[in-house]
C-alpha cells in the first residue's frame, strides 16, 4: 500500500530549496498566461491545483466564473482569505473530486508531475470535466531545459528526466518532455492541437532570483527569452499543450 500523501508538507519551502521561486510567479506565470490567452473560449474557468492562488488572480481579468480544485488544505484556506467570494474553492485530491459542472477551460501547470496516476487524471479531465468545446492547457516542467542539461553536465543529476531528491520531496514523481507529456495526453483521449515551450531558460531558479532582483536583467530581454523559446520550445523551461476534447 503507498504511503498516504501530505500536501501540506509537500508544498512547503526546505532549508536548501523553495517549492516556489520568484521567477515562478513573475516571470512565468505573465509568460504562461500570454501563451494561454489566444485560445482562450468564453465562459467558465477550472484551474486544478491553485497552491495559494498566486496564478488563480491573474485570471480574474478573464474570466468571472473560476473554481479551484486544491488538495492542500492549508493552501485553500490561504486563497479564500485572499480572494473572499470571488474564486470557488474546492479541496480535494483530483482523484475523488466531484465537481457541479463542465468547464470550457481548464488549466493544469506544474502540477501533473505530482500526479501518481497521471494518465487516469488526464481522462478524467477529458470524459468528465472538460465541455464538449472547451479547451484544456497543460503545463509541466521541461527535463531538456538547458539549465537541467547543465546541470546533468556538472554532475547535480544523473540525467535529463531524473527526479532529483528535492523534486520527489515537493511530491514530484515524473519530469517530462514534449515527447512524454503527449505520449500521455494521448493516451488519456485528449486531442493535443497546439504543443509549444514556455521561456528559454539556461540559468536554475535560484540563479534566476538573484538576478532578477538586479538590473542585469531587463523587460526586453525577459520577452526575448520568451521568444526564442516560441522558436526552440525543447530548450524551454516548461512545455505547453493546448488540447480539446478527445472521442
Amino acid at each position: 500500500m503507498a504511503d498516504r500523501r501530505n500536501y501540506n508538507r509537500e508544498s512547503n519551502d526546505a532549508s536548501d530549496h523553495k517549492y516556489a521561486y520568484s521567477f515562478d510567479f513573475d516571470v512565468m506565470h505573465p509568460f504562461m498566461l500570454k501563451s494561454f490567452a489566444p485560445f482562450f473560449k468564453e465562459g467558465n474557468f477550472l484551474e486544478l491545483g491553485s497552491y495559494k492562488g498566486d496564478f488563480t488572480k491573474r485570471f480574474l481579468e478573464y474570466f468571472s466564473d473560476i473554481t479551484c480544485v486544491e488538495a492542500s488544505d492549508e493552501a485553500v484556506v490561504i486563497a479564500k482569505n485572499k480572494f473572499g467570494g470571488k474564486v470557488k474553492f474546492i479541496n480535494s485530491l483530483f482523484e475523488t473530486a466531484v465537481l457541479p459542472a463542465k468547464y470550457d477551460n481548464i488549466v493544469l501547470t506544474h502540477v501533473l508531475e505530482h500526479i501518481d496516476n497521471p494518465v487516469a487524471v488526464l481522462k478524467k479531465i477529458n470524459d468528465e470535466w472538460l465541455s464538449d468545446t472547451g479547451r484544456f492547457f497543460l503545463v509541466c516542467p521541461n527535463a531538456n531545459a538547458p539549465s537541467r542539461q547543465i546541470a546533468v553536465k556538472m554532475g547535480l543529476i544523473s540525467h535529463n528526466a531524473a527526479v532529483t531528491p528535492a523534486e520527489k520531496e515537493h511530491g514530484h514523481r515524473i519530469t517530462y518532455s514534449l515527447d512524454t507529456l503527449e505520449r500521455d495526453a494521448k493516451a488519456a483521449g485528449l486531442n493535443v492541437l497546439h504543443r509549444s515551450g514556455i521561456f528559454f531558460k539556461a540559468l536554475a531558479n535560484f540563479q534566476w532570483d538573484k538576478l532578477l532582483g538586479t538590473d542585469i536583467i531587463s523587460p526586453e530581454y525577459l520577452e526575448g527569452c520568451y521568444q526564442l523559446g516560441q522558436q526552440y520550445p525543447d530548450l524551454c523551461s516548461s512545455i505547453f499543450l493546448m488540447c480539446e476534447k478527445g472521442k
